[in-house]
């Protein structure tokens, strides 16, 4: 069964409350007899194949004990599921956007990354995300740790026995900024290298110097599906845009070619990331 609805809050909705429930320890034939519906149509609503209403979605936050800010996030998901576009705008939204994020890699057969600047956390080491951690205004040890695991298992869709196609864009600047000291730059390049090397993963970069390209206003993914529409991801130090409109993707998709072209080959990226660590 296809989903009812692909766009991102239709997407969050649907994972938002399936790890609730799993969050909780509850089964989902537990929950459904609760509820007085069937399992098949819990189901249905936690992969997104069907919609819940808000009455739906609020016994089962009532019955789970979500209350307070939670509680309303995952409403407003509900009212406006629907919708083809998402914006996360605010540090309340961040939980909520992650769990769209790890639901769209989960899910998707490929990416497309743009990132002008630096590192794409999908290709980051462990000591450069530290390093990024270790800047973060306003992020605590605690909350660092968890971001760390959370960024490091996602990379595993890159090295499991399906992997995802990831077609990575960088600006030649991310080799050059200093992320943490010399060393951590040097390793986190040399495993650039590496993973370049996988036949999943096509990484090219856009060398400094270039010209104008509409590539300069700012990074961006696009995530694509079988069977339903791409989705479109612009992110910001406090927002998170999900997008899902066609003129939207099919822009974005635009973009990727025009970046392609403009691009060094996957050979001459590998030559230049060698050069960069000597």
């Amino acid at each position: 069964m296809k989903p009812t609805s692909s766009g991102p809050a239709a997407r969050t909705l649907a994972a938002s409350l399936r790890e609730e429930r799993e969050g909780r320890n509850v089964g989902l034939r537990v929950l459904a007899d609760e509820l007085g519906i069937l399992p098949q149509l819990l189901s249905a609503w936690e992969k997104g194949h069907r919609l819940p209403s808000v009455e739906d979605v609020s016994a089962i936050l009532a019955l789970l004990g979500i209350q307070g800010e939670k509680r309303d996030r995952i409403r407003t998901l509900a009212r406006h599921a629907r919708e083809p576009n998402w914006l996360a705008s605010s540090n309340t939204d961040l939980p909520f956007a992650l769990t769209t994020r790890l639901d769209l890699e989960r899910t998707a057969t490929a990416i497309t990354a743009w990132s002008p600047l630096i590192v794409p956390g999908l290709l980051q080491t462990a000591d450069y995300i530290r390093s990024i951690m270790d800047n973060s205004a306003g992020v605590t040890i605690e909350q660092a740790d968890k971001r760390l695991r959370v960024r490091l298992a996602r990379q595993k869709i890159l090295t499991r026995h399906d992997p995802i196609r990831f077609i990575a864009l960088l600006g030649e600047h991310s080799l050059h900024e200093n992320i943490g000291d010399p060393g951590i730059m040097s390793d986190q390049i040399d495993h650039l290298v590496a993973m370049s090397a996988r036949p999943n993963i096509s990484l090219r970069i856009v060398p400094s110097g270039a010209g104008y390209h509409p590539g300069l206003i700012g990074p961006f993914e696009i995530y694509e599906f079988p069977g339903s529409p791409a989705i479109a991801l612009v992110e910001h130090a406090y927002s998170t845009a999900f997008l899902h409109e066609e003129t939207q993707i099919s822009g974005h998709q635009q973009l990727a070619k025009l970046l392609h072209k403009v691009a060094l080959s996957e050979e001459a990226s590998q030559a230049l990331l060698r050069e960069a660590t000597r």
